[in-house]
């Protein structure tokens, strides 16, 4: 009697690939919170990043939409857990405000594309926590426009504060200067004068950047 032989086939498993983080920045009143919402809204399967902050709630801001807005007390809870990638210490004319990125123990683990929003010192601490899979977007805008914006804003508030405006304007110069961008390899800039279309541009890298 003859064996038939049989024929064994494995099948190799297509591993996903892993998630980026899209990685949102730009000077004061360069439109990147409106951008981000925008991504959110149009780009589907991304998944949101909200910073920590001790800073009061601004007029017309929500608890779990901008940010979430939080204690000190809260945010050294975080600290104490290992739980903040990265924290920055702004010195107001308000006083001390804080700013964290907190690891939810999902983002950069898996196959999600997220993103996030930030400066670009979070940026490079969010880069140096998860690596390669952190993209930057930068966002900019010509400095007499943005200033426009921003006074706009700032009259909308129910107490004005010009003082933190003008110091918020003069810290991105220097932080945003084309060393540290050069420095960090952030050499892909999206100009948003016009936001339909920077907001397409972005839509464009991202769906290239994830498939």
């Amino acid at each position: 009697m003859q064996k038939k032989e049989m024929q064994v086939i494995q099948r190799k498993g297509t591993r996903k690939p892993m998630g980026k983080i899209f990685y949102l920045m730009g000077k004061s009143a360069s439109g990147k919170d409106t951008i981000y919402k925008r991504l959110l809204k149009e780009c589907q399967g991304l998944c949101p990043t909200l910073l920590y902050t001790t800073r009061p709630m601004r007029d017309g801001e929500r608890q779990g939409v901008e940010y979430y807005f939080i204690t000190e007390e809260e945010l050294e809870e975080f600290e104490r857990r290992g739980k903040v990638i990265e924290r920055r210490n702004y010195h107001t004319a308000a006083g001390l405000w804080s700013y964290a990125t907190v690891d939810d123990g999902k983002m950069g683990r898996g196959t999600e594309n997220y993103l996030s929003i930030g400066t670009l010192e979070s940026y490079e601490k969010l880069k140096g926590y998860f690596g390669e899979i952190v993209l930057p977007v930068y966002i900019t805008v010509e400095t007499g426009i943005r200033l426009e914006r921003a006074l706009m804003r700032e009259r909308q508030q129910r107490k004005p504060d010009y003082v933190e405006m003008c110091r918020r304007f003069l810290a991105d110069e220097e932080d945003f200067s084309e060393e540290n961008l050069m420095r960090l390899g952030v050499y892909e800039m999206f100009e948003n004068e016009n936001l339909d279309r920077c907001v397409e541009t972005i839509k464009s890298v991202i769906l290239r950047e994830r498939s």
